[in-house]
């Protein structure tokens, strides 16, 4: 049947962030960072179903950029991430947990805070939803350019994970064949990695305004003040 679907362009492929009708909503869970949700949902034709899903605030990551010898290096760190049982290789990330907090914003905040870097130059180079069958965490990886130090005395002091954090700079072309060969495992790190090299490729002319649109992030930040209790 597939074989016989429409032939289309890329201007067909267009997401729609409009959810179906939420007959009922409990959270059976309430955690730290997310909690576990149960709906029933009219899907029309496809009847009425349950689904259990993971809230999430949202995160941002950093594919930090600067030449080293004439070539594109990107800045990898080393981390323990207990809920896989090990230490993955990831772009500095963090979470969207600041109300009110733009996205740019937050990732110049974990950008100070885990490797001590500023940048001056922002774009947008993808964004992601993790899994969004069970897990809606959005993902905006930024490219932040012209880097520099955060000045002495403003170093942010870390604690549990982070201490253990190794940062190291690898060539862009070496980083995205370890992606490709299975040697780095998380996904807005694959995400950030594979935009980065097929837009420098490119000559960077798919990077985006580091406002632009954020149409998964809209809804789902629509989705939590519909379900928010009012005063």
């Amino acid at each position: 049947m597939s074989l016989g679907a429409p032939i289309g362009t890329g201007a067909d492929i267009v997401e729609e962030w409009v959810p179906e009708p939420v007959l009922e909503s409990s959270t059976p869970f309430e955690g730290f960072i997310f909690d576990v949700v149960r709906e029933r949902v009219d899907l029309g034709e496809g009847g009425v179903v349950t689904r259990d899903f993971v809230t999430h605030p949202g995160a941002v990551a950093i594919l930090a950029l600067r030449e080293v010898d004439g070539v594109d290096h990107v800045l990898l760190i080393r981390q323990y991430r207990h809920a896989s049982g090990g230490h993955v290789w990831e772009l500095p990330a963090g979470l969207l947990d600041v109300a009110g907090e733009p996205p740019r914003d937050a990732a110049a905040r974990e950008l100070a805070e885990e490797v001590d870097l500023v940048a001056d130059e922002w774009h947008v180079l993808a964004d992601d939803v993790t899994s969004p069958g069970a897990f809606p965490e959005t993902v905006r990886v930024f490219l932040a350019r012209g880097l520099r130090d955060v000045p002495e005395g403003e170093m942010h002091e870390r604690t549990a994970e982070e201490l253990s954090l190794r940062p190291l700079w690898v060539p862009l072309d070496d980083a995205v064949d370890a992606a490709l060969t299975g040697r780095i495992s998380n996904s807005a790190t694959l995400v950030g990695l594979l935009s980065a090299g097929l837009s420098q490729r490119g000559g960077w002319t798919t990077l985006r305004p580091h406002d632009a649109p954020w149409p998964a992030r809209e809804a789902q930040e629509r989705a939590h003040s519909a379900s928010s209790p009012q005063p």
